[in-house]
Formats: C-alpha cells, structure tokens, sequence
C-alpha cells in the first residue's frame, strides 16, 4: 500500500472560471495554488508592507478572498490570511489533508472501491476534477486515486478564513 508524500508538486490542469468583475477577470473568493517554494506573506498589497510569515509549501492551496491588480489577499489552509503578489500564484488546483489522520484513497469514486494508496496528513494532492456525488479526482506521487471531497481542504466556495468575512480587513488598499 503507497502512502502518499507530504509535499507533492500538483499537476492538475487549471479550471475554467466565468469572468468577473474584478482586476483579474475571475471570481473572489476563488482557489489558487502557491506557485513557488517560497513566497511571501504580507500585511497588506504592496513590498512596503510587513512580512508576516514565509511560505515553505509548493502547490499549497490558498483561497483567493481579495485581490488588486498586483495582489492577491489569501486564506490558507490553517486560517491565515496575507497578501501575496500575483506572480507567486498558480492556477492548477490543489487540496491539502488537514486532518491528522491518513485518507484512504480509492480507485473509483465510491466507498466500497479498492483502496489503492493513503494520504498523509498535509498532503497536497492535485486536483483532476469533482463528481456530483461529492467524490474527488486527484493525482499525487503518480498515484491517481478518488476521495470524499469533506475530507480535503481547498474546495468549499464560501470564504474559508472568517476575517475575511469583515470589509474593513479585506480592503485592498492602505497600510
């Protein structure tokens, strides 16, 4: 049995996304990937602002809550919420596993399905697509496999981080 590695690159293709009205063309809140190995985490949408924390996560999935035209306001997958600037994120979908427990991960998108490997806990896995069922494609470590998609972090629309909830702290303006 394969147990899947903590930190895998994502290879999912990207997902279409309907335009929207914002400097992007794509939807707020909406799910992007970490682009780099390390990026950083800011106050606010510009150098000049304080760096909270460095990112150490390639493929994270981070939720896009606010942006202007070179950056992006971010939830992550343990609540934080930072400005980062556009370049350091992706496309491809990805999802983590936050539980602390490993997630069997199956070779259909049913329950009952041959389990062919286990993710780790805070694994990032890509994302291949979700079925109407709730079940999750995903490929990580060259293992393609199925999960139920509430056992995964990266896929509910509503904003994730609930300060992101509150328009005074999701201006994409001032220090």
């Amino acid at each position: 049995m394969t147990i899947l590695a903590a930190a895998s690159a994502a290879s999912a293709a990207a997902w279409a996304a309907p335009e929207a009205n914002t400097p992007s063309g794509f939807p707020v809140p909406r799910y992007v990937s970490l682009k780099f190995q390390t990026v950083n985490a800011r106050g606010g949408p510009g150098d000049d602002h304080r760096l909270l924390w460095v990112y150490h996560a390639r493929g994270l999935p981070v939720q896009v809550v606010a942006e202007n035209t070179e950056w992006r306001r971010i939830c992550d997958p343990d609540g934080g919420l930072a400005w980062v600037h556009k370049r350091t994120t992706d496309a491809p979908r990805t999802v983590i596993r936050t539980q602390m427990r490993p997630l069997a991960v199956h070779s259909s998108g049913k329950e009952s399905a041959r389990v062919v490997a286990y993710l780790r806990p805070r694994a990032i896995a890509g994302l291949t697509k979700c079925d109407e069922r709730g079940w999750c494609k995903i490929k990580v470590d060259g293992v393609t496999g199925w999960i139920p998609s509430p056992q995964v972090w990266g896929l509910d629309a509503s904003p994730q981080c609930g300060a992101a909830l509150r328009p005074d702290l999701t201006s994409n303006s001032g220090h």
